[in-house]
């Protein structure tokens, strides 16, 4: 008998146990992916909770309204077209054919799901339709209407598909977020428009800044030259002869970008003059163990679950099958992958002594009533390296500037560093390359870090031809409109 009753009070523990691990996992859950849950067009209580709230405004950083209800009950968005078209993929459409847009993942506010009992009540008690919260981004509509603009001021990036994002380095706020080609939400009940979008090869529903992953090329050798300083004493003194032709390694080769060939280079030149040969060779001797490791202390790999926005993970290989791959790996190439906003937080890490922000995309959160829902509030993502490393790659990433691949993305009164990238893959069974630039103005009262990517770029094209000009225009214009931006 004892040992019965022994028994059931040890079951009774471990249902005990069981029901307080469900509830710390539930708590866990609401806390990390209530807004995903709210955003889905699957959630009974959402689609009945929008037949009965008025939507509640989206507006930029100034205060111009971006997407509102009409008196009629309609979504409507900003009258200029082409201003429409830069932010869509980040407001969103009245049809959600974007994905994780302002205007599904901030369900919970816009259609007053956060909203307090009190408020509930004063609606019923007034007879007023319930409205739900204005919700202000940190983002500057101008710039991002500027943005694509740039893109099409350069033979190189005009036209293209493409993408652009710029964040606040000390506060990780995300100034500027434009996916390219854009389309108008505002024709969406044209069924032949929404057809002949939905057909597109070009995939314009597509959010390229954070919902694409791309090989990142060299702006990678950013993490490689990270792993190289803090796992290899010798990193600075080291000295590589890049030889022509191609560098054999197990299972294939390496070659620079358009064959070329460096001489005798150290770490800091190897990174100016982007020398693939070098980085290959760098990721070898660092292993596959202590890249993997790099790449993971900038994120790569991680489960990114930001209160504002939804990021797709960016990803570094596991294992190597050959060392040729691991070689690749080096220069961004093999199966790295990362999206343009996340190389955008890895240039904004270094600015900032090596910490990365969380970009935050939520500027203030108003109620029906005026009363302040959310303000904003920096956090920090994850120190990726330390002060000293970052003050090295820093200087590398100037010199990249001054004498190196990125010298079209200089900017006058301005202190740019930044890192070039070319990369290759497939799509639809074609090859494809990719342009990129990623990089910040060091300096305190205009802390600025930004990516940009090109795609499908032009036989003899880099990133240093068809990204960096893009990238030292945006620059520019947050010079000159720095009150803006940084209010």
């Amino acid at each position: 008998m004892r040992a019965q009753r022994l028994k059931t009070k040890l079951l009774a523990i471990g249902l005990i146990l069981l029901f307080g691990a469900l509830a710390l996992w539930a708590g866990y859950c609401m806390l990390n992916y209530s807004n995903r849950w709210f955003a889905s067009s699957k959630n009974p209580r959402v689609r009945a909770q929008k037949e009965n709230v008025i939507a509640g405004s989206i507006l930029d950083r100034s205060g111009t309204p971006l997407a509102w209800t009409d008196a009629d009950g309609s979504r409507v968005y900003q009258a200029e077209l082409a201003a429409r078209e830069a932010v869509v993929h980040l407001v969103g459409d009245s049809q959600g054919q974007v994905g994780s847009s302002v205007e599904s993942f901030q369900t919970s506010y816009l259609y007053g799901f956060q909203a307090p009992v009190w408020e509930l009540f004063s609606a019923l008690w007034n007879g007023e339709p319930r409205r739900g919260d204005d919700v202000t981004l940190t983002i500057s509509a101008p710039l991002c209407t500027e943005i694509s603009r740039f893109f099409d001021l350069y033979a190189a990036s005009r036209g293209k598909r493409g993408a652009a994002v710029v964040m606040n380095w000390r506060t990780g706020e995300v100034l500027a977020q434009v996916s390219r080609p854009g389309f108008d939400p505002m024709r969406l009940s044209d069924s032949a428009y929404l057809q002949q979008l939905t057909e597109d090869s070009s995939h314009p529903f597509w959010n390229r800044v954070t919902q694409s992953v791309y090989p990142p090329g060299s702006t990678f050798k950013i993490v490689t030259a990270a792993a190289a300083l803090s796992q290899l004493e010798d990193a600075q003194s080291l000295v590589f002869d890049c030889e022509d032709g191609a560098l054999p390694f197990a299972g294939g080769s390496v070659t620079d970008y358009s064959g070329g060939s460096h001489g005798l280079i150290d770490l800091r030149t190897g990174f100016v003059k982007s020398c693939n040969k070098l980085f290959a060779t760098l990721a070898v001797r660092v292993g596959q163990q202590g890249m993997a490791q790099a790449a993971a202390d900038f994120g790569f790999g991680d489960n990114f679950l930001f209160r504002d926005l939804v990021v797709m993970n960016s990803r570094f290989p596991d294992k190597a099958e050959k060392e040729v791959e691991l070689a690749a790996s080096g220069f961004g190439q093999s199966s790295v992958g990362a999206t343009p906003l996340h190389l955008c937080m890895i240039a904004a890490g270094i600015a900032n002594g090596g910490v990365m922000q969380e970009p935050r995309l939520l500027r203030a959160v108003t109620g029906a009533g005026g009363a302040q829902r959310l303000g904003f509030t920096p956090a920090v993502y994850r120190t990726a390296v330390s002060l000293e490393t970052a003050a090295i790659l820093k200087d590398y990433m100037r010199g990249v500037i001054t004498g190196g691949t990125g010298s079209r993305a200089s900017a006058g009164g301005m202190t740019i560093c930044g890192k070039t990238g070319t990369s290759d893959s497939t799509e639809d069974g074609s090859a494809i390359t990719y342009g990129w630039f990623t990089g910040f103005n060091d300096d305190e009262e205009l802390p600025i870090a930004l990516c940009v990517m090109v795609e499908d770029i032009g036989s003899g094209e880099s990133g240093g031809t068809a990204a960096a000009p893009v990238a030292r225009e945006i620059f520019q214009w947050c010079r000159q409109h720095a009150s803006e931006i940084m209010d």
